[in-house]
């Protein structure tokens, strides 16, 4: 074995002997006072309101969901728009040759010439022109999202019945 295998094996069987140390060590340590309020579900400080085992309505998950995508797209919007304002810069005529060259060099590394400024203003086009297509799509897919029904994951409670501790019981806890 080569002496990064041996060190790796070395590293990983001292993590695993201080973690199995520390579990058993904490095993011994701790108090084992079982209450019942230490088997009640945890609401923030708040005193639980029904039973624990609710299915939560699909729809919330959704919003969720459609939260984390658009979040992660509007990643997107950052290495476009360090594209388009280079872009943006490279199309104007008046600045010089030297800070043209040195935008070039930030989008092409090892640029040695500008492109000339109708280009840079085509590709500055382009680029708006694609945005608009991007955002377009997003907001056709919210709009379908809202259309049907999907972002309206809060329902009224009107015609449910309300919660009876004596009538609903959840299952046996596991």
């Amino acid at each position: 074995m080569t002496a990064l295998v041996v060190t790796l094996l070395v590293f990983i069987a001292i993590g695993a002997t201080a973690l199995a140390a520390n579990l058993v060590v904490g095993w011994f340590v701790r108090p084992d006072k079982p209450t019942k309020e230490k088997h009640e579900p945890y609401e923030c400080g708040e005193e639980p309101i029904g039973p624990a085992w609710v299915q939560f309505d699909l729809r919330f998950y959704v919003v969720a969901l459609l939260f984390i995508v658009f979040d992660v797209e509007l990643a997107f919007f950052f290495p476009w728009a360090v594209a388009f304002g280079t872009a943006n810069k490279l199309a104007d005529p008046a600045i010089a040759v030297e800070q043209r060259l040195d935008l070039a060099r930030q989008i092409t590394p090892g640029a040695t010439a500008a492109p000339p400024t109708e280009a840079a203003a085509a590709f500055a086009q382009f680029a708006f022109f694609e945005m608009l297509v991007f955002f377009t799509i997003l907001l056709l897919g919210f709009a379908y999202l809202w259309k049907r029904g999907d972002l309206a994951w809060v329902r009224g409670t009107a015609g449910q019945t309300p919660y009876n501790p004596e009538t609903t019981h959840a299952p046996a806890p596991r």
